[in-house]
Formats: structure tokens, sequence, C-alpha cells
């Protein structure tokens, strides 16, 4: 019997691991047969890689976006991003890290050269901290490819690199200028390096290379770029003659001398760059016939011999052409209309004169076309029209006459133009406002007259833009928020004298506001807000302005007296400066064409002018909030008034609410939170029918909530907060039944807004609430968020059912009340619900399992009620921790210590009736009853005749308590508990406002044989009478040698405490 199942087992694992190993090396690009990484080269490529580190360097990385080496520990190497195996051996035989942010030294005993393996290497685009190349490199004898380009190299080329005989292309360019290649080195890698095909030696520094040892470069090579390496001599003619070389770049080598092109040279060549070299550059037909394949050709700042420029239209196949700072004169040779194919030509810094000719009219490919620094002159040809790819166009410092018309209208890829420096005249060409991809325009230095273009402010992508030095007028308005601008702003921005509006919202704008913006005539906006700027605000002098934004930034003082004489003003906002002090003025209600007052988040203080409520109809917006404030809120609100947003929170605000309000028949937003109102709910906001939002919390509000009287009263509340005061009653069951915005989801993304103001402008609605059990800011308010926070209040009652009806509920707060009853399973229906609070409650019975669905539910408390039973578990409910059911005894589960006993579900709580049948089912039959009604009668006869004889039977006490010395018990109290003045002995430890709990209460063994010996003893116990809940009592230690008893029960009538068996009482013996 155990063969054949030791035989099963085997063939089993055997099926496992093929079944799991197959994908593992077809993930790896490997067949089933192929070896894993080796793990020598694994521990090697992480120890490489951990000896940097990869944070930002000093030298900077050239490419972006940089890519981070992310290789785990444990799994196959040649998985990893940039390492590529032997697909036989398993060999890391490649090695890409280019622009990884490697930062630091490569030290010669790396561990990088222990992967003798590799054919490829590219370290390119890091920084390796002016390390020297080590000669460690020698070592890589298969390597064919060694890319160290733009590293941070220095020092010497190591005379080893020589050793690495199979190199195909060697890139040792951009590196530190004292990177050095000396001649013996050069030598031993021109002889070894047979089959080098690409070198790249740029920056490098050659100076002590002979040019003629170029020659003994291997004969296969195609590339050669040796751009500033300080050669110097003359190059022998015979190097342009390889028959294989195809790119040669010798630039910016200033001391090489040479002839090009010379006789039989090699039809390869297809770049070449010359430039800034002292060769001599022959323009003769012989010559230049030889140079047919070449497609790229800079010869910037170079030696001509010869002027016939037209033979190079001969070379149709060019794609790039630079001849720039050649003293070249003339015309533009008809014959580079031959050039189909050129894309990109720079003629700067020459000597050319006459007009362009139409030469590019067959170019159509052209993308960059550079002809400043010339002596150009007449019109710009219509010719330029045809040339639709064109992105760059750069005519600057020329002699260009005369008025541009529609030359721009097809040339929509232009991304940079620039005609500054020349004589062009008439008015700026309405075509360049559909240029949508302009980044830079530069107009600086010309005769253009007439008006600014307003469609400039629709070039979205325009970052650059001079009009400096023209004869324009009537720049009328000026945009440039949400940039990065630093630094003063300019004064020299009141020159433009026709500019009616001025925007550098949103930048990082510092000093002071320049006092001549305030002097501009004809300036009607001025928005500065969310800058860095400090100072006090200077006086305005001119009568014109209607928008004043200067909120979000460091201003202080007073607001200057000037700004009221404003006639025009309909926006003044000069929210959160922090700084801004003083008394608002009544002079303000001067201002008849006032929208928007926004002074909230200052230091204003003295009393709010009582005409504020009353000085316009226009007024849209009144936002005081978070000042010092005080006096009473304005009483009258005119008829017929456009008042949508009122907030005076956060001041000191006494008296009462206005009746008047309700003339505010468009007002949205009401919130007069965080002040000393001592006041009824005013139940008058219910006629208002637009009201969303009301916020009376922390105030003295006191009463109940009588129910609507109107028919959809607060149909369209969204937020109710009336949290922190001391209303009282039920809840206000037939309100939530009008809450009709609230029992539909609005899934709309927009914010609270008040719109159709002036300037085409909206005020975004902001308001504090307590947002799961922080105090938040909502800067801007969505439209979606519904919240109805009743906390800290004296309601009592049920939970109404209806409560389940407000489905885009996402707040609920009803904690720290005296509800009762269970907590309603019609609050499962909320589900948008993120945050339920309902602790600090009288609350029975179970956690309906209906509350598990609530997929968004965050934030949970149900602390401090009279819970029972099993805690509902899945979902959400499992992320919640201790805090949400704490002071809860009868709770048990996860995640409390206190596990719930077996067999204990999930269902209601059964009735009394259920439980007495339950007795009898599990033994308490009727006789076992009876037998002990029979016992329990005489005994208790008996008792009571001994009791009314003795009166105060010590021993009976002692005996039915069950005292031990060293327990007692604690509680917590209702928030109105405070010390008894009758008894000495009594004390209440209050640690909080609103939050009173944990207050610890104890009682004299006087006052407790009071208690026990004499009915009327309650009224010298007060604690008796203001516990909350048994459930929230825990045992405490007690000094055995202290006097201190502790008494506790049930809030309820006093005439039942003695007689209850839920009133504990502990006598010291």
């Amino acid at each position: 019997m155990m063969g054949p199942s030791f035989l099963l087992a085997q063939f089993l694992c055997l099926l496992f691991f093929h079944s799991h190993s197959q994908p593992a090396h077809s993930s790896s690009n490997f067949s089933s047969s192929v070896q894993l990484c080796p793990g020598d080269q694994s521990l090697a490529l992480l120890q490489f890689k951990n000896s940097f580190s990869m944070s930002s360097s000093p030298y900077g990385f050239s490419c972006y976006p940089p890519k981070k080496v992310l290789w785990k520990e444990g799994t196959d190497c040649c998985s990893w991003d940039g390492v590529t195996c032997n697909m036989q051996t398993g060999h890391v035989i490649g090695l890409d890290l280019g622009c990884s942010m490697l930062y630091g030294t490569l030290h010669s005993n790396s561990t990088l050269f222990s992967l003798h393996h590799l054919q490829k290497l590219d370290l390119s685009h890091n920084d390796f901290n002016r390390s020297v190349i080590s000669s460690s490199f020698g070592q890589f004898l298969h390597l064919t490819h060694l890319n160290l380009n733009s590293s941070n190299f220095a020092g010497q080329v190591p005379p080893e690199i020589s050793h690495l005989s199979r190199l195909v292309s060697l890139d040792l360019s951009s590196n530190s200028e004292e990177l050095m290649l000396e001649p013996i080195s050069f030598n031993k890698l021109a002889h070894n390096l047979t089959q080098l095909r690409e070198l790249y030696l740029g920056v490098v520094n050659m100076s002590m290379v002979v040019p003629s040892s170029l020659m003994n470069l291997s004969s296969s090579l195609s590339s050669l770029r040796l751009w500033y390496c300080g050669l110097q001599g003359e190059l022998p003619d015979n190097f342009f003659r390889r028959s294989n070389l195809q790119s040669l770049d010798l630039s910016s080598n200033r001391e090489l001398t040479g002839s090009f092109p010379p006789y039989n040279l090699s039809n390869a060549i297809s770049h070449l760059d010359l430039s800034l070299t002292r060769i001599s550059i022959h323009l003769e037909p012989h010559s230049i016939s030889q140079l047919k394949s070449v497609e790229v050709m800079y010869l910037i700042g170079c030696n001509f011999v010869g002027s016939n420029l037209g033979l190079l239209g001969n070379l149709t196949q060019l794609i790039e052409l630079r001849l720039a700072g050649n003293q070249f004169g003339g015309q533009i040779p008809f014959s580079f209309g031959k050039l189909k194919h050129l894309e990109y030509l720079d003629l700067k810094y020459n000597n050319f004169i006459g007009p362009i000719p139409d030469v590019f009219a067959n170019q159509t490919q052209l993308a960059w076309l550079d002809l400043s620094d010339n002596s150009f002159q007449g019109h710009l040809p219509f010719s330029l029209r045809n040339l639709k790819q064109l992105s760059h166009l750069l005519l600057s410092a020329n002699n260009f006459t005369g008025k541009i018309l529609n030359e721009f209208s097809n040339l929509t890829q232009l991304t940079k133009v620039d005609l500054s420096n020349n004589r062009f005249d008439g008015q700026i060409p309405s075509s360049l406002e559909n240029l949508n991809k302009l980044e830079s325009l530069t107009l600086s230095f010309n005769n253009f007259s007439g008006k600014i273009l307003d469609g400039f402010c629709n070039l979205t992508q325009l970052n650059d833009l001079d009009l400096s030095n023209n004869k324009l007028s009537g720049l009328t308005a000026l945009f440039l928020s949400n940039n990065q601008l630093i630094g003063h702003i300019p004064s020299q921005i009141s020159r433009l004298s026709v500019l009616n509006s001025l925007d550098l919202s949103h930048n990082l704008l510092n000093g002071t506001i320049p006092s001549s913006l305030f002097s501009m005539p004809s300036l009607q906006a001025l928005l500065l807000h969310n800058n860095l700027l400090y100072g006090q605000i200077s006086p305005f002098l001119c009568n014109s302005l209607q928008y004043i934004d200067f909120s979000h930034n460091r201003l202080y003082g007073q607001i200057p007296p000037s700004v009221f004489k404003l006639e025009l003003l309909r926006t003044l906002m000069l929210s959160s400066n922090d700084k801004l002090t003083g008394n608002i003025s009544s002079v303000i209600c001067e201002l008849k064409f006032l929208e928007i007052l926004d002074l909230s988040n200052n230091g204003f203080s003295g009393f709010i002018p009582q005409c504020l409520g009353n000085f316009s109809d226009g007024l849209s917006v009144l936002h005081l909030g978070a000042n010092n404030l005080h006096g009473n809120i304005p009483s009258i609100y005119s008829e017929g008034n456009n008042l949508s947003y009122l907030n005076f929170n956060g001041n000191q605000l006494k008296g009462v609410i206005p009746p008047s309000i309700i003339n505010c028949v468009n007002l949205e937003f009401l919130d007069l939170g965080n002040n000393m109102i001592d006041d009824t709910f005013p139940s008058f906001l219910e006629t208002l029918p637009q009201l969303e939002v009301v916020v009376l919390r922390s105030n003295k509000l006191h009463g109940s909530l009588k129910g609507p009287t109107v028919k959809d009263s607060f149909s369209k509340l969204q937020i109710l907060d009336l949290s922190n005061n001391s209303l009282s009653g039920p809840l206000p069951t037939d309100y939530f039944n009008n809450f009709k915005a609230m029992m539909s989801v609005d899934e709309h993304m927009d914010y609270m807004r008040k719109n159709n103001l002036s300037f085409s402008t909206s005020y975004v609605y902001s308001v504090t609430l307590s947002w799961k059990g922080s105090e938040i800011e909502f800067s801007k308010i969505q439209i979606a968020l519904a919240t109805l926070d009743l906390s800290c209040n004296k309601f009592t009652g049920k939970i109404p059912e209806s409560l389940g009806k407000l489905k885009s509920l996402i707040q609920l707060n009803l904690s720290r009340n005296s509800l009762i009853g269970y907590i309603q399973p019609s609050l499962g229906n909320l589900t948008n619900l993120e945050s339920l609070d309902l602790s600090s409650n009288l609350l029975a019975g179970r956690i309906p399992l209906q509350l598990v669905d609530l997929k968004f539910l965050a934030v949970l408390n149900l602390s401090y009620n009279q819970l029972e039973g099993p805690i509902p578990q899945g979902k959400q409910f499992n992320t919640f921790e201790n805090g949400s059911y704490e002071g809860n005894l009868g709770l048990c589960g996860f995640p409390l210590q206190v596990k719930c006993n077996k067999g204990e579900g999930q269902q209601p709580p059964p009735s009394n009736f259920e439980k007495e049948d339950s007795m009898f089912e599990e033994g308490f039959g009727w006789k076992a009853v009876a037998m002990g009604y029979g016992c329990g009668f005489v005994f208790g006869v008996s008792l009571g005749y001994v009791v009314f004889r003795a009166r105060k039977p010590a021993w009976f006490v002692k005996m039915t308590v069950h005292i031990k010395m060293q327990k007692g018990i604690e509680g917590r109290m209702l928030p109105e508990m405070v010390e008894d003045d009758t008894s000495k002995l009594l004390r209440a430890v209050n640690n909080g406002s609103c939050q009173e709990e944990g207050i610890i209460f104890q009682a004299s063994t006087e006052d407790a044989n009071k208690i026990l010996n004499n009915d009327a003893a309650f009224a010298y116990c007060p604690i008796c009478d203001q516990v909350l809940s048994k459930s929230l009592m825990k045992p405490v230690e007690i000094n055995p040698n202290d006097e201190w008893i502790n008494a506790v029960g049930y809030k309820a009538r006093r005439a039942t405490y003695m007689h209850s068996p839920d009133c504990l009482v502990s006598v010291q013996s």
C-alpha cells in the first residue's frame, strides 16, 4: 500500500512543480530548460546599485524623466529592468542603467567588474561625482558596447580601455572637462580596437593628440564625433577619404586646420559638422559635387574659400543646413529653392541683403527658418504662407519694413516668432490671434501702432510676450494669473494708461503693492489675491475701480478711507490677510453698487455697521467671519434684497437672530456659528426657499425645535449644523421629512457659488465644519456635500426612523445628547454615509446588522451608550477599533477583548416573553418555581420582621452587598454635574466642555448612611440623580484607609432608587 501512494505523491509533486515553474521561465523570456540568473551575479548587481544613492545630484541629469532602479532581492535578476541575460547560460550579458539617477563614486573594486560576461554596458546620464574611469573596465573582454556619456567622469582615460578588442561602440563624451585622453592611450586604443565603428569623445581633452594619429583608427569606423576636444594642428586630407565614414563631427576645435573637401572624397558622408574650426571649406563645383549624400551640414563660423554659395543648392538631399556667422553677403541664392527636403535653415549672423526671395515657395517641409542679424529689406514675401510646417520664424535685427498682412494666417504650427528690431509699422496683424500653439512672440523695437489685440489673451500656450518700444496704445487687459511669477510688482505697469483689467493672482509675488497702481485712470479690476504681498494698502487716487481682490496675502493695517469713496465699487475682497485691523466704518454703506464684501479672517474689531443689512439691494455676499467683532447682528434686512451668502461665524456677537432675515428670500447660505447668540431656534428660517446651508453651532441656543409651519420648509437644505448648543426636546422628525435635498443623491461635482456677478465672476462659498472628529475648513463646498450635526445638545427621545430617508447624508452626528431606544435599522439606508457618531447617549439594544452595508463608512462612534450583544462583522466594521465601542459593557466580539458567549447570534434581542419561555424550556418547570416561591416567601417574611425590629442591621448590609475593601466603582456624570455645596466631601472632576465625560464622583460614609437609612437621603445625594448610566461605570482601586464610598445608579425617579436592583451601594466595613 505504501509503494503506490509514494509514487502518486511524487507524480503530483512533479506536476505541481512543472505547472508553477513554467510561467516563471516564460515571464523572463527563457525556455523551461534555461538556468536562472547565477546567485553571485545577482548579488553583484544589488551591491553595485546599493553603492550609490538615488537622489538628485549637483551635476544634474540631462534626460527627463529619469528612471529608478527597482530591483527586488530574491527574484530572478534576468527579469530586472535594464538587465539582459544569455538565454542559454543565464549569465548577465547586458546592463542598461542609463539615466538612472545613480550618484556617488565608482570605485575600482566595485562588484560591477565581477560581471565578466558583459557585452553591453550603458552607465550614461548619471553622476559618478568626478570618479576616475577605472582600469578595471579593461576586464570586460567580451564588451562590444560601452557608453559612459554625460556621467561626470574625470581624470585620465585608462590605457586598459584598449584591451576591449571587441568594442564596436565607445562613448566617453560630455563628461567633466578634466577627462583627458593622452597620446599613448589614444594610440593603443586606435591600434587595438580594430572592430570599432562608433567613437564619441566629445569634450574629452585630446589637446596632446596629433591629428594625424586619427588615421590609425579602424577602417570600419562609420561615426566619429570629436567635438570640443582641443585638437590642434593639420588634419591630413586622406582622413576625409575613409570609405566607411558616414558621420563626422569635428566642431569647436578652433585650432584644427586642413582642407575640405579633398579630391576623391568618400560619397558615404551623410552628417558633417566642421563648425568653429579653421578647416578651409572650398566652394568649388568639383568638390561640392562629391557631397551629394549629405543630409546634415553644419558649417557655422568656418573658413570658406570661394563665394559660390549657390553650389550648395545642388545638395538636394539636405535636411538641415546651418551657415550662421560666415559673413556671407548678397542675396540668398535662388538655387536654395531646389532643397525640397530642407527642414532646418539657419543663415543668421551674415550680411545678406535685399528682400527675401520667393525661394521658399516649394520648401513645404521647412520647420525652422532663422534669418536674424542680417541686412534684409522690404516686405515679407507672400511665399511664407506656404510654410505650413514652420514652428520657428526668427527674423530679428534686419531692416524689414511695411505692414504685416495675412502672412501668418496659414502658419498654425508656429511656436516662436521673433520680428524684433525691424521697421514694421501699422497694426499688429490679427492673424497672430489664431496661432494657438504660440509660446513666444517678440515684436519689440518696431513701429507698430494701434490697439493691442485682445485675442492675445486667448493664446493659452503663450509664456513670453514682448511688445516693448513700439507706438502701441490700448492695452486694456493683462492677465498673468496662475503662474510662478516672483519678485516685486513692477511700478512701470502704471504706464499702461488705458489698462482696465490687471490680474496677477495666484503667483509668488512679494513686496508691497506699488502705490502707482492706485492712480491708473482706467483701471477697473485689480486682482492680486493669493500672493505673498505685504505692507499697508495705499490710498486710492482714482475713482474707476470696480473690482478689488487682495485676499490671501500678508497685508496689515487699516482699510484706507479712500476705499469707501470708490462710488462704482462692486467687489471688495480683503479676506485672509490676518493683520488687517481697525473698525469697519459705517461709511462703507455709501457703496451703493457693492455686490461682494468679504473681510473675513482678519483682525477687525468693534461693531458691525447696522446699515449693512439694508444699504444696497445689490449686495449678494456678506462675509465678516473670523474677526473680533462684537455687539449685535444687524437687525434690519430690507425687502427685495439680493443677499445669498451671509457669514458672521467666529466673532463675539450676542443677542438674537433678527427675524427680518426672512426678507432675504434669495439666501442660500447662513453661518452664525461660534458666537454668543442667546436665542431659540429661528424657525422663521423655514420660509426661505433657497436655503442650502445653515450653521448655528457653538452658540447659546435653547428650547425645542417645534417643527415646520409651512409647506416644503428647508426643502433645499444640504448642511445643518446646530451642534454645541442647549437645544432640547425630541429630534425634529417633521423637519427631517421635509429635507428633500438630502433624500436624493446629487452627483454634481461642481461647488456652491454665487454666479451672475459683475465682470463675469462667481463667488465660491466656504464653511468650517466639525468633520469626522476634526475642525475642517472647506474652502469650496461641493454641491453633493450633505451633513447633519445635532451633537452636544440636550435632545431626548428616540432616533426617528425618518432619518433613514436622507440618503445623500455623508455625515450624521447625534452624539452627546440624551437619546434613548434602539439604533434605527433604517440608518442602513444611508448608503453615502462616511461618518456616523451616536456616542454618549442612552441608546440600548444591539447594533443593527444593516449598518454593515454602509460601504463608505470610515468613522463610527457608538461609545458610551448601553448597547449590548455581539458587534456586527464584515466590510467596514472590520476596520473600526475599540474606541468606536468603549463604554458599552454589554458589547462583545471584535475588536473588543470581550468574547461573546458560545452560540450568541446576531439576531435582535428576544422579548421578555421569549426570555420566560426559554427559561422553562431549559428546565425551570412550574414545580421548581413553586418550590422557590414558597421558600422565598417564608424567608422574606422572617427577614422583614428582623429588619423591622433591628432598624440598622449592619450584619445584613455586609452580607448582601458583599463589599471588598480594595474595590469601588467609578462613574461618568452628566455635564450638568457640579460639586455639591452642602457636602464638602463630594467632588466632581470636570475634564471637558460639551464633552464633559470621565467625571469621577465619590461620597463619604456619613452621606452613604443617609442614603441607606432615610428615603429623603436623595436630598443629600445629588450624585445619584446625575449619573448617566450604570453601563458606564467601571471598578477603581480604593485606599482601604480612606473613608470614601461610591454610589452608583441609573438616572431615574428618586423614589425608585433604593428599591431598584440596579442601584448598587458599597459601604466600607
